[in-house]
């Protein structure tokens, strides 16, 4: 017979053994548990807001606006900041960006972490495509930033009914466009005699910034139609890089010896007259030049490359700036506001070059500018005059030429009203 004290180990081994044999049993039956799951709404996830290089959340921001006369070391002393701090943020502001670009009317950002005393960062933005951060802190983290520009090419067409202006606005595009489009058809388009009934299609470039239209790159295609007849110009390059600029519909280059007029944004005011009455002499005057009205401060360019054979002001023609282009031809702009700096007798210039800009001087009753033309020595109507007169594309870069041609004309041909492109 076992005693009671030996038999109790002997019973609680017996249950550990049963108990270990159901818990294997029931591991074999069971699923293994599967890997614990988060909610989505557990945890939310907050992105933050990055600008200029930095988490905005961690900031108050504050926009301000540059006054009249307000240099960027009364906006940082105004800040609080020590003036020897304000010196030298300063500084390091002008070594990565001039501090003349702070503009009156133009706006800043003040960033401020309240874990530190003072403001820790000024943003200023000269334009959309890039930024100034200077570090108040003089932590060393000031940076000039460009934003990366995407491209995206898209089509925009109009008919004249008034003007090129309300055509491009009414078409929903914006008034810079008609730059661009200027740009490709400068050589060949008299854009100061448009006529009802006009039209434009566009291949063109539009720029993007964080998503946001900016610019515009190049018009890529331009046909305008007018008087029956549709004029093209395509932008083309050349694989070896040797062609490269805007041509014709047969390859020929529109760049020509002179550009169509001396400015933009403007209209004729007077035309190329042998008989026209003097507004201010009051008397009949030959008026052997072409005026262009235009806003005070345009600026004025010259239609072609020469050289400044006279420079000053007169009574008459108020300051004025007469070019030398070659032994056959020379141009006068008269009425400037004020010359381009340099504009001296013997200075060098080139096509496009801005020369002055547009003002009342001398006898004139309103802001334009006399353009003057000379053909051999006698003045002329510049507008009834063809200078397409540039070499043609060499034959071997026709066929690379006519494969980017035929792109742009299908696309040309999806907006507007199109017509039938040249046979293949």
């Amino acid at each position: 017979m076992h005693s009671p004290s030996l038999r109790l180990p002997a019973l609680v081994a017996g249950l550990l053994l049963v108990a270990v044999a159901i818990g294997t049993s029931l591991t074999a039956v069971a699923p293994a548990p599967g890997a614990p799951q988060l909610s989505g709404n557990a945890f939310p996830i907050v992105e933050p807001t990055v600008r200029y290089g930095l988490a905005l959340d961690t900031f108050s921001v504050r926009h301000d606006t540059i006054q009249y006369g307000q240099t960027l070391s009364d906006i940082l002393l105004a800040t609080g900041m020590h003036p020897e701090d304000a010196f030298v943020a300063a500084g390091n502001f002008n070594e990565l960006l001039d501090v003349r670009n702070l503009r009156a009317g133009r706006t800043y950002e003040l960033l401020d972490d309240p874990d530190t005393e003072g403001p820790d960062f000024l943003v200023y933005a000269p334009n959309v495509y890039r930024y100034l951060r200077l570090d108040l802190q003089r932590g060393g983290r000031d940076e000039y930033v460009e934003h990366p520009v995407l491209l995206r090419q898209e089509l925009a067409a109009g008919r004249i009914e008034s003007s090129l202006w309300n055509a491009m606005v009414g078409a929903g595009h914006s008034f810079a466009l008609t730059e661009k489009m200027e740009d490709a058809l400068q050589w060949s388009v008299d854009f100061y005699h448009v006529h009802k009934g006009d039209a434009f299609q566009l291949v063109y470039e539009q720029e993007y910034v964080h998503g946001e239209e900016a610019g515009f790159g190049k018009v890529q295609a331009a046909r305008y139609s007018t008087g029956g007849k549709d004029i093209y110009a395509f932008y083309f390059e050349s694989a070896d890089e040797t062609q490269a600029g805007y041509f014709g519909l047969d390859g020929q280059p529109m760049k020509s010896t002179f550009l169509k007029a001396p400015v933009r944004y403007s209209r004729i005011s007077s035309k190329y007259n042998l008989r026209r009455f003097h507004p201010v002499q009051r008397r009949v005057k030959p008026h052997l030049g072409t005026d262009y009205a235009a806003p005070y401060g345009t600026p004025i360019v010259a239609v072609a490359d020469g050289t400044v054979s006279r420079s000053g002001r007169t009574r008459g023609n108020g300051i004025f700036v007469k070019l030398h282009h070659d032994k056959r031809f020379d141009t006068q702009y008269l009425h400037m506001q004020k010359r381009a700096v340099g504009m001296k007798v013997g200075r060098r210039v080139k096509q496009g070059e801005v020369i002055g800009y547009v003002g009342s001087t001398g006898l004139a009753t309103g802001p334009h500018v006399c353009f003057r033309f000379w053909d051999n020595g006698k003045q002329v109507d510049h507008t009834k005059m063809d200078f397409q007169d540039n070499e043609p594309m060499p034959e071997e870069y026709l066929p690379e030429f006519f494969a980017v041609r035929d792109a742009y004309l299908e696309q040309l041909n999806s907006v507007g009203e199109p017509i039938e492109g040249p046979a293949k």
